[in-house]
């Protein structure tokens, strides 16, 4: 098995799931290699992940790659869903463990979160309606006036 794989997992199991605290299921991966397939099964309950390595039993989907996109999609240099629409791997379950593909595995290296980009683009936006809010905002009534 290619070291690169055996980190991805090991960080995966470590890092855990911040993004998963409501997914709970089983995800095998057989990764093909030219000569063998490794199966690898990643057990999310409510975020805490376990990752197991060999013979694994069934699951609620599986993911079969060959290794080159497995690690392709680990760095983000590949998008799991496109890539399964593309055919470029094979999976068979849940849908919604395909869905979740995204949130395991890396964004592409020059994705920036959209507020990150409206906040470069439009430096004053976000303190300017802040300001305005409040200045449009209409008293509770009784406040200021004469009694």
């Amino acid at each position: 098995m290619s070291e690169a794989v055996r980190a991805y997992f090991d960080g995966l199991a470590k890092g855990g799931g911040r993004m998963l605290r409501q997914v709970s299921g089983t995800v095998r991966f057989d990764l093909r290699y030219p000569d063998r397939v490794d199966s690898w099964l990643v057990s999310i309950e409510q975020g805490r992940i376990a990752v197991s390595y060999g013979a694994a039993p069934d699951a609620d989907t599986v993911i079969c790659a060959d290794e080159q996109l497995f690690l392709r999609m680990t760095r983000g240099e590949v998008k799991p869903l496109p890539a399964w629409l593309r055919n470029d791997f094979t999976a068979d379950g849940e849908f919604r463990f395909v869905v979740m593909l995204e949130r395991l595995f890396a964004p592409p290296p020059d994705a920036h979160h959209p507020r990150e980009v409206a906040a470069r683009l439009h430096p004053h936006a976000l303190t300017d309606s802040r300001q305005s809010a409040s200045a449009d905002e209409v008293p509770p009534a009784g406040d200021g006036e004469p009694g």
